[in-house]
């Protein structure tokens, strides 16, 4: 198979795997609304904080038939263990430092984005306020992540 027919078998026989951590109630329906309506098909799991996260990458109950996701969506303001935390963990983690992340936050502090890039994350979008915004960056995530960039295999996609 060429790196074309993978490429294409990966974006489009088999769902993304996208793993949402969101503490929002609010926030994460907004999201998983949004990646419902995504032009290219996937499967979005959602947690609410960096604990959960890795029990869901680890597989951990109640996550033990969790998929390795192909992309990650980071709040950094979540409980427990903070999206901060939950970058450090992954850029030291071999086995899970592949996983591209978009923070996907509220907080529009120099400190946060400059800390979350020395993290390694992919990139840093600050959440727009207002249904309409939302729904434009997710629309804009949607076209870039999804359909422009090449993510990396993940194990669901090795036959």
């Amino acid at each position: 198979m060429t790196q074309a027919e993978t490429f294409f078998r990966q974006h489009h026989s088999e769902p993304l795997q996208i793993l949402l951590a969101e503490d929002s109630p609010s926030d994460a329906g907004l999201t998983l609304e949004a990646l419902q309506r995504s032009t290219v098909a996937n499967n979005a799991h959602h947690v609410n904080d960096g604990v959960e996260l890795f029990a869901f990458l680890h597989r951990h109950d109640p996550f033990s038939a969790a998929p390795r996701p192909d992309l990650i969506l980071l709040d950094l303001n979540m409980p427990r263990m903070d999206g901060h935390e939950v970058l450090a963990t992954l850029l030291n983690d071999e086995q899970l430092r592949s996983i591209p992340v978009i923070v996907l936050t509220t907080s529009d502090s120099e400190e946060d984005v400059v800390s979350a890039y020395q993290q390694k994350a992919s990139c840093y979008i600050r959440k727009p306020v207002g249904l309409d915004g939302f729904l434009q960056a997710m629309r804009q995530i949607d076209a870039f992540w999804f359909q422009v960039v090449r993510l990396p295999q993940s194990e669901h996609s090795h036959a």
